[in-house]
């Protein structure tokens, strides 16, 4: 906690040094003769310290890697898009496959209740 502290004062005292402030007075004749005093500072920061050239070039970097990040992502999900329309594709296919099946068999189980009905109706008949 210490070292937080500390820091931060070194981080405050840092900026307030390498604030530049200039102060000006103005005076003013008002219409009855008598002056009027005007103070104003201004805070400047030197912009030696900011080089707008290197933060040009980091913002563009950061805009071209975001570029390539987004271009990856609309690529995998292009991919999953064509993944999942495959695998939709195959299990329709699959259901419309057990589909016939279960029909198929259903016709043959109904086919055999059906003679063994009839079997049994020549056996009553006896």
């Amino acid at each position: 906690m210490k070292k937080q502290i500390l820091a931060a004062a070194a981080v405050a005292l840092l900026a307030v040094s390498c604030t530049k402030s200039t102060t000006k007075t103005e005076q003013v004749e008002n219409p009855d003769g008598s002056l009027t005093t005007t103070t104003t500072t201004v805070k400047e920061s030197p912009s030696a310290m900011v080089d707008s050239a290197k933060i040009d070039k980091a913002k563009e970097d950061v805009k071209s890697k975001v570029d390539a990040a987004g271009n990856k992502i609309d690529d995998a999900a292009q991919k999953t898009k064509e993944d999942l329309n495959k695998a939709g594709k195959d299990i329709k296919a699959g259901a419309k496959e057990v589909g016939q099946d279960v029909k198929d068999a259903a016709a043959k189980g109904a086919a055999k209740v059906e003679e063994g009905a009839k079997k049994l109706k020549e056996d009553l008949k006896k």
